[in-house]
């Protein structure tokens, strides 16, 4: 920057000798005289179209100084500058200075003031490390010419000004616009650039406006003794996306060309970010502001971020909604009470890359931070404008990510626990893939579905039971997950259990598991897959090899595969106290789901191996039946089955029928000869398990029913 104003001066004062030179000697004649004057100096000037305007002006169709300025402590390599100004003009003026001095001769001063104005001016170094440009640029000077003796002149410069107007930096692909300073000069000031106030309104990148513009900061150029190869901006300010940034100052070290500064990022409001501002829509997508301070080095096309922090006030939060747009949960995001902030000890580095020497995107490595209390990084990976492509794995430890999710609407219930896991990512311009991302959790947490009250008939009000809250805990979940570039993906899941808890009871499901495919049908979006579940229930197990639902239309069929279920497990689920039963049901039943309703044909449950059932009757019961029930209550009251198969068959009504056939022997029974038992059941099952899920006095609540069916 010395070398760089003291040689812009001296151009000038050079360009004050062509005046006299058109003058006397013709405009041709100019630029041999200036070759004649730059013989051996490390100046050259180009001349044409010099041509006298007046008697105290001459006017320039282009001029170019080419110039180098010597290796010195800052700079270990010298550099060359070009100067060109088009289409201007050089006036002048003199006036005589009146002296006083006692005695001897004074000297005969003559003040002279050059003004150079052009259509345009741009300065351009060799190595390029930026290009300048200026339109409409007005430079004044000031000298003071004097002879002493004889014929000899001494011309000393008195001040320079530039007011730099709309002036453009461009540095690779970057382009700073509309940058304002004025450059005051003076040997009162011993050459010194005053402190004055530096403006750029606008940053682009490729010709894409940044979202930072407005930057002011104070600035000039003399230096701090104990370190003299650095240039400091100071009361440094930028407005990004619309908020004012700023930072107390910017060294430029001149001899490691590195910029140092830190970013203070103001409290930005969450709405107004771009990616969640909705433009005014009445459904708000975030509340409460951000604030943030990142330290950052600039060197050499890299960008270093040393321990960054951004902080979301307390009660910030982001909101996500259903299709319906109704709320499904939010993310706290603020400043909690002896928590965790939202980002922290935020490090990473940047480097713009090039190819075939020009600049061709960048890459990111090093990159870590604390989310959450947690731990993220990330892989190294680089991203081409060009393509678009980009690839990287995310690395998550123990991210407090689930205490901070507040489930909204019917939907209420609380999470806690970190989120560790990788997620392999592959960026392209439309679009981004997922290879076997995975996200575990030692933690878990409570939802409970509160279904929505609906308009009811007087007798509906009387006889039917009202919609119960249905309360599910989970622990240590875990997913596997897969997306394609076309949008279809597989989750892969696993829960180490699954609580379901109503006002009737509690059913435990062990290690629920399974594989969810979305969007893999293009032509219905809507199809929604379920393969390879299963979970433990009941000591037993229940599993569906492939289930297709379609949400649009709320239909889709499968087969429930049981395997291993206790058959006292079902009867004490049917509410009975009179039944003992041994041994494990195995079967299939097939399930028609449409419009929320379930449909089952030709179901079937056999027992895995021989049993004990036992119906405990009292010598009133048995006393009081009739001669069939009396020997049916005999035969069970310690029947040894060898054989039990039944079918099941259910409308979406919910009527069902069930059959069973049992083949045995009571030991206590007529010698314990063979019995076979044919039963039909029917009822509403989904009256049943209505009836489960309020109280387990089922045949209460079904004999009441059954009278009140009965009432005329």
């Amino acid at each position: 920057m010395k070398w760089l104003l003291r040689i812009l001066i001296a151009v000038i004062l050079l360009l004050a000798l062509l005046p006299a030179a058109a003058w006397f000697f013709f405009p041709w004649y100019a630029q041999p005289l200036l070759d004649r004057a730059l013989e051996g100096k490390p100046f050259r000037i180009e001349v044409a179209g010099v041509e006298m305007q007046g008697n105290s002006a001459i006017g320039f169709r282009s001029v170019k100084a080419i110039f180098t300025a010597p290796p010195d402590e800052c700079n270990e390599e010298a550099t060359t500058y070009t100067l060109s100004l088009v289409n201007g003009a050089l006036s002048f003026k003199f006036s005589n200075r009146d002296q006083q001095k006692s005695g001897g001769v004074l000297p005969k001063i003559v003040d002279a003031t050059f003004t150079l104005k052009a259509d345009s001016l741009s300065i351009i170094p060799n190595p390029q490390q930026f290009a300048f440009g200026d339109s409409n640029a007005l430079i004044k000077i000031d000298l003071e010419v004097s002879r002493s003796n004889g014929f000899a002149l001494s011309i000393k410069p008195l001040s320079a000004t530039y007011s730099i107007s709309d002036a453009t930096v461009t540095r690779e692909k970057l382009c700073f616009e509309g940058i304002n300073y004025n450059v005051k000069l003076s040997d009162v000031g011993h050459w010194q650039q005053p402190i004055d106030t530096l403006r750029v309104t606008k940053l682009s990148s490729n010709g894409i406006p940044s979202p930072a513009g407005n930057f002011r900061a104070l600035f000039g150029s003399k230096r701090d003794p104990r370190n003299p190869c650095t240039l400091t901006l100071s009361d440094c300010s930028v407005e990004l996306f619309q908020w004012k940034a700023s930072t107390e100052r910017i060294d430029y070290n001149l001899k490691k060309k590195k910029s140092t500064f830190t970013i203070n990022l103001p409290k930005i409001p969450l709405n107004k970010l771009p990616g969640i501002y909705q433009g005014g829509k009445s459904l708000p997508f975030a509340k409460g502001r951000i604030s943030g301070s990142i330290p950052v080095e600039f060197q050499d096309s890299m960008i270093v971020v040393r321990n960054a922090t951004v902080i979301a006030e307390k009660g910030s939060k982001i909101f996500f909604y259903t299709k319906e747009k109704k709320p499904l949960l939010s993310l706290d995001i603020g400043l909690t009470n002896g928590g965790e902030g939202l980002l922290k000890k935020l490090n990473t580095r940047i480097n713009f890359t090039t190819k075939n020497e020009k600049p061709s995107g960048f890459a990111l490595s090093g990159i870590s931070a604390t989310l959450f209390g947690g731990k993220i990084s990330s892989t190294p990976f680089s991203f081409d404008p060009s393509s678009g492509n980009s690839r990287f794995t995310l690395k998550l430890n123990n991210v407090k990510l689930l205490d901070r999710i507040r489930l909204q609407g019917d939907i209420k219930g609380s999470l806690n626990g970190g989120i560790s896991g990788t997620i392999p990512l592959s960026i392209t311009k439309k679009s981004f893939a997922l290879l076997n991302g995975t996200l575990q959790s030692t933690g878990g947490g409570s939802i409970t579905l509160s279904p929505p009250s609906k308009k009811q008939s007087i007798s509906e009000r009387l006889f039917a039971q009202e919609p119960q809250d249905v309360t599910y805990s989970f622990s240590e979940p875990g997913f596997l997950c897969n997306r394609s570039v076309n949008g279809s993906t597989t989750i892969s899941f696993k829960l180490k259990s699954l609580q379901q808890k109503t006002a009737g009871g509690d059913m435990v499901i062990l290690s629920p598991s399974g594989r969810l495919s979305l969007w893999h049908d293009h032509l219905n979006p809507n199809m929604v897959s379920l393969s390879d579940f299963s979970m433990g229930i009941f000591e037993g197990t229940v599993a569906i090899n492939h289930f297709d639902y379609d949400m649009a239309k709320k239909e889709g069929e499968t087969t429930l595969q049981l395997s291993h279920i206790p058959l006292q497990k079902l009867l004490d689920l049917q509410g009975t106290k009179k039944i003992y039963a041994t041994g494990a049901l195995k079967g299939n039943i097939p399930v028609k789901i449409k419009n929320e309703t379930f449909e089952i044909i030709n179901g079937s449950l056999n027992a895995e191996e021989p049993g004990q059932i036992i119906y405990a009757t009292t010598a009133e019961e048995r006393a009081a039946a009739n001669p069939g029930l009396r020997i049916t209550y005999e035969a069970l009251s310690n029947f040894l089955y060898a054989q039990m198969l039944s079918s099941i068959n259910m409308a979406p009504d919910g009527k069902s029928a069930m059959t069973v056939q049992l083949k045995g022997a009571n030991p206590e029974f007529q010698n314990g000869r063979p019995v076979e038992l044919n039963l039909t059941i029917q009822q509403n099952l989904q009256d049943l398990m209505r009836s489960i899920s309020v109280s387990s006095d089922v045949d209460q609540i079904i004999s009441d029913k059954a009278t009140k069916s009965k009432t005329p």
